[in-house]
């Protein structure tokens, strides 16, 4: 949501800023009539219209109907004593955008000022000014209730832009976590499996006498087994919360040796992958495996879904680290398209793993690099 909140316009994030915008240009449109009315000398009917249209907009601050319609009403006071009303109506109209702004209902209120300037015009001002001062009245009503309006529409369609953004961002991290915590869950499964294995093994070789040796062997075993129960029934507890199908839930966990498979079944939807595949041949953590496979299949389908061209993919050791570099090219004209939330779930998961993750765009080049050591060590 942040990223939105800096895109939106500072009148969007500071909505407020309309409202007092509107004011004071009310207050300067004032401020101007009063300086002409001492200029042109006493006017005391005229100053009385431009003191209660004055009063008006200082009111709608708090009461935005009552003042809306004093506001509009000192047009019959300012076009009985003769006088140009296109000062008052500019106050009228700027107090009107603001009502609309915040919400009160645009055909009513647009509906009380045009009223009042064309019920003036046609009555105390014996339709002075001929047609075209009409359809001024009319028009400065509408258009100040449509602009109102308008502000008001485009501000709230901006927030319920950022809302879905925001929800979507909270969905896609919360399944990259359940995710994460799916694969942990497996590969701790595993390892605890093989420890009971290795235990069985020892306790095979123990020579007869070591009874002491066997039996702390067998509670070592026992309590594996237990943890293996355990792990099983977390991880069916977590899958179960999960919406996927029971083949996906039931599916090997992702390893190093699955990524020819991943980047192929890429290939079969229409992506052209230029692959480097030079895979360590000692021990990787298991979940440094995962992880690897997980970044290339997130950074593969950004590159489907907004790349074009091909996108390569290299995995290498460097260093006695594992790199994983994921590199395609993005049409300029599509830059900003798609939302990069399961960026922020890619890089909970490699820091998980005691990775670091940079993302860039250089070039019209969309390149993701993470680098691991081996053992999950933290890199940092």
């Amino acid at each position: 949501m942040a990223q939105h909140e800096n895109d939106a316009p500072l009148w969007i994030r500071r909505p407020q800023l309309v409202n007092q915008a509107a004011y004071a240009v009310a207050g300067l449109v004032f401020a101007g009539q009063v300086i002409a009315l001492v200029l042109r000398g006493p006017d005391w009917p005229t100053a009385l219209s431009v003191i209660l249209a004055g009063v008006g907009v200082a009111l709608s601050w708090w009461q935005p109907w009552a003042g809306l319609i004093v506001t509009s009403a000192t047009s019959f006071a300012v076009t009985a004593v003769g006088n140009d009303p296109l000062s008052l109506w500019m106050m009228a109209v700027l107090v009107l955008i603001s009502v609309t702004f915040r919400g009160k209902q645009p055909v009513i209120a647009t509906a009380i000022v045009a009223a009042s300037f064309l019920g003036a015009y046609m009555t105390v001002g014996g339709f002075r000014g001929g047609p075209v001062a009409g359809v001024a009245a009319l028009f400065s009503a509408v258009a100040g209730g449509a602009t109102g309006t308008a502000l008001r529409i485009y501000r709230d369609h901006w927030w319920t832009l950022e809302e879905r953004a925001e929800s979507e961002a909270t969905r896609r991290v919360s399944e990259e976590r359940l995710r994460i915590a799916r694969d942990l869950h497996d590969v701790m499964g595993h390892q605890v499996a093989m420890l009971s294995v290795h235990l069985g093994v020892a306790e095979i070789g123990l020579p007869q006498e070591a009874e002491s040796s066997r039996q702390a062997l067998e509670a070592a075993r026992s309590n594996a087994r237990t943890v293996v129960m355990e792990t099983q029934r977390i991880l069916a507890l977590i899958r179960r919360g999960d919406d996927v199908s029971d083949g996906e839930a039931l599916r090997p966990t992702p390893s190093l040796s699955g990524l020819e498979g991943l980047i192929a079944s890429f290939g079969s939807i229409g992506l052209d992958v230029r692959r480097v595949l030079d895979l360590p041949d000692g021990f990787v953590e298991p979940s440094v495996g995962v992880t690897v496979y997980r970044v290339v299949q997130e950074a593969l389908t950004n590159a489907h879904r907004h790349g074009v061209g091909t996108a390569t993919v290299e995995v290498r050791e460097h260093e006695r680290r594992i790199r994983v570099t994921v590199e395609n090219r993005i049409d300029p004209a599509h830059q900003s398209r798609g939302s990069r939330l399961g960026l922020v779930g890619m890089r909970e998961r490699v820091e998980s793993s005691g990775g670091q993750l940079t993302i860039d765009t250089a070039d019209s080049v969309f390149r993701v690099r993470a680098d691991f050591s081996p053992s999950g060590a933290d890199l940092r």
